[in-house]
């Protein structure tokens, strides 16, 4: 079985926004992937962005410079 690590997940409103996001973060070399919600986060849209905590600014700015909205960024063992 994998061992879980810490990552930061972020919730989004609507898949549209999800994909969005997924291709904004792709074009920045941000590493992370898109993801089911985990079952410890009930919001959104039931898709969410998985990075390393380490890159939360990178993913705050780039999101927000494509006007790209999401609903919260939790920090979970996964």
């Amino acid at each position: 079985m994998r061992e879980k690590s810490l990552k930061i997940v972020v919730v989004f409103n609507t898949t549209t926004d999800a994909m969005a996001a997924e291709s904004c973060l792709k074009r920045n070399k941000i590493e992370g992937r898109l993801i089911p919600l985990p079952s410890e986060i009930s919001a959104g849209c039931g898709m969410s962005w998985s990075s390393l905590p380490e890159e939360r600014a990178a993913i705050e700015e780039a999101l927000k410079s494509e006007g790209i909205k999401y609903e919260n960024i939790y920090t979970v063992y996964i």
